[in-house]
């Protein structure tokens, strides 16, 4: 008998974690002179009805998938996105500070949204360069990266051998892709609200099996 050797099938390696991340949904607006509420130093806007919207989208798309663990970070957008699906598996969520949002310094609370939209030199600086810490009071793009690859390592820890869904944010999702992919750090920022991104973190590498799908949007 003739031996076939077929093409090579991903398999989830042994101590492994697989995490599917969701981008927050969209959030209300900012507006000039408002700020948005804040929270350990963060903008922590609510969602807007849109992202409400996605919210249960993503609940109905992943109800039934299986989960060991449901995680949130300290800000409320992830945790309005994630209760749909929270709802559908009975869970409560587990919260995980280190991949809150990057911290913009003097421009969080909103006011990023609208230098970034005005294309302030500081954000052209810092798009060009990669580099958060171009934007006034900052976290530099070594902090954010340092610490999301730290929370990336204990979700290892604590979950090897099973699959969590963790909604996070843009920015992070940007530093999760460039940590394990090693494109330069903002070279997947830009992930849309409700997307789903897939990673599996191994003690060796982590493993990018899908980026921005939003088929169930």
């Amino acid at each position: 008998m003739t031996k076939e050797y077929h093409q090579h099938r991903f398999e989830v390696p042994k101590g492994a974690v697989d995490v599917i991340f969701i981008r927050h949904g969209e959030t209300i607006p900012a507006v000039a002179g408002v700020s948005f509420p804040m929270k350990d130093g963060h903008g922590d806007p609510q969602l807007h009805e849109r992202g409400e919207a996605q919210a249960i989208a993503v609940g109905e798309r992943l109800k039934d998938e299986h989960f060991d663990a449901l995680y949130v970070t300290s800000l409320r957008r992830t945790h309005q996105t994630m209760a749909p699906l929270a709802a559908h598996k009975a869970m409560t969520p587990i919260i995980e500070p280190d991949l809150r949002e990057i911290c913009l310094g003097d421009w969080d609370g909103g006011l990023y949204r609208i230098k970034s939209a005005e294309g302030a030199p500081e954000f052209m600086k810092a798009k060009a360069e990669h580099e958060w810490g171009h934007i006034p009071g900052a976290e530099t793009t070594a902090q954010l990266h340092e610490r999301v690859e730290r929370g990336l390592w204990r979700l290892l820890e604590n979950h090897a051998d099973q699959r969590i869904a963790f909604v996070v944010h843009g920015g992070v999702i940007g530093a999760i892709m460039s940590i394990a992919t090693g494109c330069k750090p903002f070279g997947l920022i830009g992930a849309s609200n409700g997307s789903i991104h897939n990673v599996v973190l191994t003690k060796d590498r982590f493993f990018v099996r899908s980026f921005n799908d939003c088929n169930h949007l």
